[in-house]
């Protein structure tokens, strides 16, 4: 297995958030929506951040940055959308930096997630997307115990061009 580890959120890792997303930015956009301009401005990127550390602190989601062995980061995992319910429910979303894609990160750290939702943040349920095209992604979530559970046509805009989404969930 890969060595590596997640870091929640916070203001002291903030600006190398930012890098990370500047620096992946038309990378990212090839799969999913543009977050716009106005995301990677600095002083607006911060007030994110806080925002960020905000809903973490209610419950309301878990956002980490991944880091290998050498303690640089390489990606990051997201728990968001949490269900305050009796059943709790929440959505996996995760992204590898180009530079460090084919090197088993995402399983990885997917696995580490999963670990923390279910046993720390008390998560029942996950649930995770994809692209139709991005088997990798769907290979990562079936490493990790996710199952197939439909295909939505047309759910989201990437360049000008419709995109299907494939939905998996896994259960504690």
């Amino acid at each position: 297995m890969t060595d590596l580890s997640i870091e929640i959120v916070s203001q002291a890792n903030a600006n190398e958030i930012l890098e990370f997303e500047k620096e992946n930015r038309d990378y990212f956009e090839t799969f999913v929506p543009s977050r716009g301009d106005e995301y990677y401005e600095t002083d607006n990127f911060h007030k994110i951040i806080n925002s960020i550390i905000e809903e973490q602190l209610q419950d309301l989601c878990y956002m980490y940055i991944i880091r290998n062995k050498e303690g640089e980061m390489v990606g990051r995992v997201n728990i968001v959308d949490i269900a305050l319910e009796e059943c709790r429910k929440a959505e996996l979303g995760y992204r590898i930096g180009r530079k460090h894609c084919g090197k088993g990160y995402a399983t990885a750290a997917v696995k580490l997630a999963v670990t923390e939702a279910f046993d720390r943040h008390r998560i029942d349920q996950l649930k995770a997307g994809t692209s139709p095209t991005n088997i990798g992604s769907q290979i990562v979530l079936i490493k990790n115990g996710f199952e197939f559970v439909s295909r939505q046509e047309k759910v989201m805009q990437v360049n000008n061009r419709w995109e299907d989404s494939i939905h998996f969930v896994r259960k504690k």
